[in-house]
């Protein structure tokens, strides 16, 4: 099947999600096509079976803010007529699915029908979406599209609670290649982030307020009290800076190293003993996920869609928003005894390949399926 997938190229989770789904479905004999602004940062080299198509936007005085959406949805076109697309498959209601509806809409006027599937991922339904000046084109976007999935059973509960939806919302949880976690890296120098007595502990994000930064400086201030330890901390984002300030304040800066962006995750992780994921709200919890495929004990908020990948005492614990007093007490036990890391670093793995992504590509093999049937509706 030729399929082109829209998504955002970055290091968040709906860009990798996006991404690895279409490597694999390329190794499955799909022809991939991804359209967006940049190549994706974990799109490595092209083959005859997965291609990248660059959205332009023209520099225009007249706008104050460049129309992306109108841009996309004429490259969609484009794409779609010049390389025979069958499917559509957008990740994020907005732009991706709103800039597919018109593209759909374009094509349906020289008799082309495109079916599209949107996937939801978190941000676009709880923060975006919810707001008053986007909520009713967001609501349009998904109940325009002809198969809609999130990545979370809580997502979806989300979605029916705060949008009118018509259409049914099919899960596909996110997932892990075990392949690449194999923990086999020659290279995977623990030397080079600590010494042999120290534990380490990491945290990845986009360093947005959501991820409430301060709650992990402040469980790593309470765990290097106990012990020998480092914080790895790994991303971009408007909290970082103020993360770096709060090391200097608490004196501890010299046990926390700020990694910035990477492309090498598996690498970071494969030396990890702990993950801290204290998040305000997460749809999945993909960083998490990523961890655990690594053999990495978590300690996380209890929100979202977090309980759905770490078992509270089994593949780590989970405490309510803001917890601090509780995250650090949990982290502390499952590091101070040896025997009791390792047994949470089996189980996080163990749970971890419940997700893998052999297990997940069919599910959404089935339902691009479901949505290329429909081709022959016109629904609108």
């Amino acid at each position: 099947m030729k399929i082109a997938i829209v998504c955002y190229p970055t290091f968040g989770g709906s860009g990798v999600v996006a991404t690895e789904l279409g490597i694999a479905l390329a190794e499955r004999g799909h022809e991939i096509h991804f359209v967006t602004y940049q190549q994706p940062v974990r799109l490595g080299l092209l083959d005859n079976n997965v291609h990248f198509h660059e959205v332009h936007v023209p520099e225009y005085p007249l706008f104050r803010y460049q129309p992306y959406e109108l841009a996309l949805s004429s490259k969609l076109v484009d794409t779609i007529k010049q390389h025979g697309i069958e499917l559509l498959h957008v990740h994020y209601a907005i732009p991706h699915a709103y800039a597919g509806y018109m593209a759909k809409k374009m094509l349906l006027e020289e008799d082309i029908y495109i079916p599209m599937i949107t996937t939801l991922h978190g941000t676009d339904i709880t923060l975006v979406g919810n707001h008053p000046f986007y909520k009713p084109a967001v609501t349009f976007s998904i109940n325009k599209s002809d198969v809609v999935t999130s990545v979370s059973e809580d997502l979806k509960q989300k979605t029916q609670e705060i949008f009118k939806v018509n259409n049914e919302i099919e899960v596909i949880p996110n997932f892990i290649d075990p392949k690449k976690y194999s923990n086999s890296f020659t290279d995977c120098q623990r030397s080079l982030m600590a010494s042999d007595e120290e534990m380490i502990v990491t945290h990845i994000s986009n360093f947005r307020k959501v991820k409430r930064i301060p709650d992990v400086i402040n469980i790593f201030y309470e765990i290097q009290k106990q012990m020998p330890a480092k914080l790895i901390m790994v991303g971009e984002g408007p909290e970082k800076e103020k993360a770096e300030l709060r090391c200097e304040r608490l004196g501890i800066t010299n046990k926390v190293l700020f990694l910035g962006n990477s492309n090498e995750i598996d690498r970071i992780l494969c030396f990890s003993d702990l993950f801290l994921l204290p998040s305000e709200t997460e749809s999945f919890g993909l960083a998490a996920l990523e961890a655990m495929a690594n053999k990495v004990a978590i300690i996380s908020s209890n929100t979202g869609g977090i309980p759905e990948v770490n078992k509270n005492g089994i593949s780590g614990f989970l405490s309510d928003v803001g917890n601090v007093k509780e995250m650090a007490q949990n982290a502390i036990y499952i590091l101070s005894n040896t025997k009791i890391l390792e047994q949470f670093k089996e189980n996080a793995k163990k749970i971890s390949q419940q997700f893998d992504i052999q297990n997940i590509l069919p599910l959404y093999e089935e339902v691009y399926e479901k949505a290329y049937r429909s081709r022959y509706k016109n629904s609108y």
